[in-house]
């Protein structure tokens, strides 16, 4: 029971982070002034180069970030925190590659407590459909966004490819969120209503993926269907 007690109060103190990221994010500045950068980069890397860390904030995180920067008196910097940001983005994600280049294909035959092979499964349909564009597609993809990389490197991409894609796609995702943090966050309209704001990025952030379930979910439905023609009303 307390193992269940410490995991349900870990996840509930998670979930009010993500939501209220701008409070909390203000207090670490308050505290650490400039050594928040430390901070920001040390959960970037671990978003996107620890596989079983997908549930750490990214997209919200980054925009807190920016909003913060804009603020007169703020410590940090935003060319400082693009720089911090875009590095833990790219060494995160070629320490994931270099994990799933050394781990290799038999990842996909188990399912660990952490590593779920479905989360594998889908990050290797966004592959077959996008390529190795995925490593800047999924970028703005919460969870397939912490697999890419690793899925590229069980698939044994050549480095020098997913280099380029992963430089790419870091720059993209960090410009596009610490400069709409920036530009944005400091609107008051925003700055009241900060939370309903991080709970639209996150859902529009998951939505693709959400999509994609559903267009996977309906494909299988309608080949189940053809293979078995009375089987459509059972199904629905």
């Amino acid at each position: 029971m307390e193992a269940f007690d410490f995991l349900v109060s870990w996840i509930g103190n998670l979930v009010d982070f993500i939501l209220h990221i701008d409070v909390h994010l203000d207090n670490l500045v308050d505290q650490f002034g400039w050594r928040v950068y430390l901070i920001l980069f040390l959960i970037v890397f671990w978003e996107t180069g620890v596989v079983i860390c997908p549930f750490l904030p990214g997209d919200s995180l980054l925009f807190a970030a920016g909003a913060i920067a804009a603020r007169e008196g703020s410590p940090l910097s935003p060319w400082v925190l693009l720089a911090v940001i875009i590095t833990a983005a790219f060494l995160g994600d070629t320490f994931n590659y270099w994990i799933g280049r050394l781990l290799g294909p038999k990842v996909f035959n188990r399912d660990g407590r952490f590593l779920k092979k479905r989360y594998l499964d889908k990050t290797r349909d966004f592959y077959e459909k996008y390529g190795a564009s995925t490593i800047i597609i999924a970028r703005f993809v919460p969870i397939v966004r912490t697999f890419a990389p690793f899925v590229a490197g069980v698939g044994a991409m050549r480095y020098r490819r997913f280099l380029s894609f992963n430089v790419i796609g870091g720059v993209a995702w960090a410009l596009a969120f610490i400069w709409a943090g920036f530009f944005f966050g400091g609107l008051p309209m925003v700055r009241k209503n900060f939370t309903m704001v991080i709970m639209a990025i996150i859902v529009l952030s998951v939505l693709p993926m959400v999509v994609e379930w559903l267009k996977a979910r309906h494909r299988q439905k309608k080949a189940t269907v053809l293979e078995n023609p009375g089987t459509e009303d059972k199904i629905n």
